[in-house]
Formats: structure tokens, C-alpha cells, sequence
């Protein structure tokens, strides 16, 4: 991994542990906001037609540039099929631009769906929208990591990267906030909480 990367991330986690940013994400419980975004082909993508199907894993990252992210994402690839075995959807939400998420999922070899938040919009409904501070603006760029070029805007924010499990009738379930990119559950722990939403779809 590029150490200066490296650098840039974990002085991010300081940064937003210290900030106490998390405080401000949707837990368990609480009802998520409707949206509709376009996909890595420009395809709008609405809340209420996913959760048509079943519950919905919906995943925040901050972009092809974070190996934490991609292998993240790549974990979750791994057990997509037991994911929508038990009727649920896996959906990625980067602030990328359209073309930026279709050159990761080409580049990095991911086929789940990858729709584009331009300016965080949703990631600020959810409440895990950051700005970076212009210190670590400068140690991004150093880094090669040019947000507003992979953005198409300039507003410096990025999502903290989480992971939802939304049920059919878009409550949230399960919420995993957290800055540390080396601190990630391993994806098949979300498959006992899919289990008891299709349990109860059956009832």
C-alpha cells in the first residue's frame, strides 16, 4: 500500500474518532431516508425499488483510491450469493463520480452496484458525511488522492465508511460506523441478522 496513503487515512480515523463524528450516524432502529441515485451506468436507482425485492445491505466508502474499501468491498462480494440467497441486496454508495465507480468496478474487479452520491447528499442523511479539514486536504493530494477531480465537486467531503442492514420497510437494523479501516466485521456475521428478517418475511 502507498505509505503516504496510509498516513492519509489513519491521520482521517484520528481525525474523526477525535471529532466524535460517529455520534452522528442512524443506528438500529431509526428509519432511513428515501433516495434515489444514479448507478456506475448512470442508471437512477431509487430506496423503494431495491427494498421491493427484500432488506437491503447498503455499504458507504470513500472510493476506488482506499484499499481498505476495495478489500472491504471485496469481502462482501465473497458472500454476495449467500446475501441474496436470503432475499437481501448488496448496494455500494461512493461520493465518485458515475464514471469514477464504473473504472472501480472495472479495475478492481467488483460487480456489485456501485451508485454515485455526488457531494455526499445521502451520506449526510444518513449522518456519516465528513468534511476534511484543509490539513488533511493537503496531506490527500500529497498522497495523489485528488478528491474534487474523483468527485466532480469540490467540497472535500467523503463518506465515514459503514455498513447498513435496512429491512423491507426501511428501518434500519444493523449499523457499523467506524473511521479504522482495519477494524471491519467479517461479512458473514450480517448473514444471522439477514436470517432473522427473512424469517420474519415468512411469518
Amino acid at each position: 500500500m502507498n505509505t503516504d496513503i496510509t498516513i492519509a487515512l489513519a491521520q482521517a480515523a484520528e481525525y474523526l474518532k477525535a471529532a466524535g463524528q460517529t455520534e452522528n450516524a442512524l443506528a438500529a432502529g431509526r428509519r432511513v431516508p428515501d433516495f434515489c441515485l444514479p448507478n456506475q451506468d448512470g442508471v437512477d436507482t431509487s430506496l423503494a425499488s431495491i427494498l421491493r425485492h427484500g432488506p437491503l445491505l447498503l455499504v458507504f466508502y470513500s472510493g476506488g483510491w482506499c484499499p481498505g474499501c476495495i478489500r472491504g468491498l471485496r469481502a462482501l462480494e465473497e458472500v454476495r450469493p449467500l446475501i441474496e440467497a436470503r432475499g437481501a441486496s448488496l448496494v455500494a454508495i461512493s461520493p465518485q463520480t458515475i464514471e469514477e465507480n464504473a473504472r472501480t468496478r472495472r479495475t478492481k474487479q467488483i460487480t456489485l452496484p456501485i451508485l454515485c452520491d455526488k457531494g455526499g447528499k445521502v451520506a449526510l442523511q444518513f449522518g456519516v458525511r465528513w468534511r476534511i479539514p484543509e490539513l488533511l486536504q493537503t496531506l490527500h493530494l500529497k498522497s495523489g488522492i485528488d478528491l474534487p477531480r474523483l468527485h466532480g465537486e469540490d467540497s472535500w467531503t467523503l463518506p465515514i465508511p459503514s455498513r447498513f442492514v435496512v429491512d423491507q420497510s426501511g428501518v434500519i437494523a444493523y449499523s457499523e460506523v467506524d473511521p479504522d479501516q482495519t477494524h471491519r466485521s467479517n461479512p458473514t456475521d450480517l448473514l444471522p441478522i439477514l436470517d432473522r428478517l427473512w424469517s420474519a418475511r415468512r411469518v
